[in-house]
């Protein structure tokens, strides 16, 4: 496999390609999304009305990591804020910097859309990403709550 890796926007001819790494992103966190739920997920991503994008790492002609972000408003800020929502790599190119690439990505895309932050979320025994994410970016000290509707 070539060394050379691309990041570029997902475009609708990629969606054979994203979908093993969408799988394989909620296999990693044990959890399953009904398709119906990944296809509208899906068209959202690709849709220049939503405020959410899909970027994919390709290397060797084959895409090897994805990352999904959703910009929202702030009170805090007048830029909006971006929100790192999925981020995979897939397993057998994993500590390659791939996933750093992918974040740095979305930093350079965020701040050229005027967004004054990009945040995001990680499970607490996520430990591998977090070593990497400690580097790159610094904890906000706050704790998630959540509650589920429907």
């Amino acid at each position: 496999m070539s060394t050379e890796l691309h990041i570029r926007a997902a475009s609708a001819a990629d969606h054979a390609a994203w979908l093993p790494l969408w799988l394989g992103y909620q296999a990693f966190y044990r959890t399953t999304i009904p398709e119906a739920t990944s296809a509208v997920t899906w068209q959202r991503l690709l849709d220049p009305a939503e405020p959410m994008a899909a970027y994919l790492a390709w290397q060797g002609g084959e895409a090897v990591g994805l990352v999904h972000t959703i910009y929202h408003r702030s009170c805090w800020t007048a830029g909006d804020y971006c929100y790192l929502q999925d981020l995979y790599v897939a397993e057998g190119v994993r500590g390659r910097g791939i996933g750093r690439r992918l974040i740095e990505h979305v930093y350079r895309q965020a701040a050229e859309d005027g967004c004054s932050r990009v945040h995001w979320l990680t499970h607490e025994t996520n430990r591998d990403a977090m070593q990497l994410y400690d580097r790159i970016a610094e904890r906000s000290g706050f704790v998630q709550y959540r509650r589920l509707l429907g």
